[in-house]
């Protein structure tokens, strides 16, 4: 027997009507980015920025129609609420709110204005519950194996015994479920989301949430929302480190994510080339103007070493990422090699840190992870041993 299909849900929502309007959810373009993925559902339902404090019961009527399609195995609708920046009054933003029967301003004012009897937001203040300390690894431009690195550094900081947390924060093109190889949903115990354990650290992905092929078309304040539900809609606790996986480049995302996100430090990763290093130039100046430390820079994909003769070839350049980090005077965390292995299990799910521990390659990102920690001042305590699952 097949499984509910994409109409069936459209055609429950048309049986919700939006109280303002007078039509149904369908009807009135209220509905953005379904998604149906191994008979698990998830959608926005759009409102103007002014009922966004009051359409919580709306959002909670969709989801409860679509969770009658037989079939529907679970069902997660997120509520956005956004007006036009020119149609914003002066000072304020627009806000949005997060679905899972917790609501969230946009927290565009670093958190300060969080409302009376709403659930508070994640702030610059706050912090995540539960969470010591949070970092960002980041770049200027995508294509610099910046993924590979937060998966590595994550499962390298866990090696040295701390409990660490990997939030997959690109919407448009999320990495962690190919990376660490994961394909189930997350579970929910009715307040929170479960993240997914691998390799012995916990981790978040929009791509957890919704098909591998489906487009994220997506607004700015959808973009938000989704990500502050990822913060604290989730049930890191407890954790000593969360590493956030920042998406590539210097936009509005990425530089809201950085006014928004508790940041302890950043890490800067780049290529030896000239171009990538010009783009991590202006990351690392994106976080400093936001008052976020930068912990330092890595070359990735530095010297290659021909695995049949042994001799080095240095394909992008060598070194240009210590010299930026001389020039802007930031610490230069270390080189990480280009070599075939650490593709190879990415591609597979299974990250060298954890494959092969022992490893040259994977020690790189452990001697990386230890100088993290010594910058965030985080004691490192007996390591444990992680092995493939």
């Amino acid at each position: 027997m097949s499984g509910p299909t994409e109409e069936e849900i459209k055609r429950a929502l048309e049986q919700v009507n939006d109280p303002v309007s007078g039509k149904n959810v369908i009807a009135a373009g209220m509905i953005d980015g379904l998604t149906l993925r191994n008979n698990h559902v998830s959608f926005a339902l759009e409102v103007p920025a002014e009922r966004g404090p009051t359409s919580e019961p709306l959002r909670k009527e969709c989801e409860v129609a679509v969770d009658r399609v037989p079939g529907i195995l679970s069902v997660t609708a997120v509520l956005t609420a956004h007006r036009d920046a020119s149609s914003a009054p002066s000072g304020k933003p627009a806000q949005q709110n997060g679905g899972h029967n917790h609501s969230h301003d946009d927290g565009h004012d670093h958190g300060h204005d969080q409302g009376q009897g709403k659930a508070a937001s994640v702030s610059r203040e706050n912090g995540v519950p539960g969470v010591r300390t949070v970092i960002a690894v980041a770049s200027g431009k995508g294509g610099v194996g910046k993924s590979t690195v937060a998966v590595n550094l994550a499962l390298a900081l866990a090696t040295l015994g701390h409990k660490v947390g990997l939030l997959d924060a690109d919407i448009y093109g999320p990495s962690a479920p190919h990376l660490l190889n994961i394909t189930e949903k997350p579970e929910s115990d009715g307040a929170k989301l479960k993240p997914i354990e691998r390799y012995g650290i916990k981790a978040m992905s929009i791509g957890f949430l919704v098909d591998v092929d489906t487009p994220m078309i997506w607004r700015g304040p959808m973009v938000m929302s989704a990500l502050t539900q990822m913060l604290s809609d989730v049930a890191w606790a407890p954790l000593d480190i969360l590493v956030v996986d920042m998406p590539p480049g210097t936009g509005d995302a990425q530089l809201t994510l950085a006014q928004r996100v508790p940041l302890a430090g950043a890490v800067i990763v780049s290529t030896p080339q000239d171009l990538a290093l010009i783009d991590a130039r202006k990351g690392l100046a994106m976080f400093r103007k936001t008052q976020v430390p930068i912990l330092g820079i890595i070359e990735n994909m530095s010297t290659f070493i021909c695995p049949t003769c042994g001799t080095a070839h240095d394909i992008f350049g060598h070194g240009g990422a210590r010299e930026t980090a001389d020039e802007l005077g930031c610490e230069f965390l270390g080189e990480i090699p280009l070599l075939p292995i650490i593709r190879e299990t990415s591609d597979a799910g299974t990250p060298i840190v954890s494959l092969r521990p022992d490893s040259p390659e994977a020690n790189a990102f452990v001697t990386l992870a230890r100088r993290v920690a010594e910058k965030l001042k985080v004691e490192p305590k007996a390591a444990p041993k992680i092995v493939i699952e």
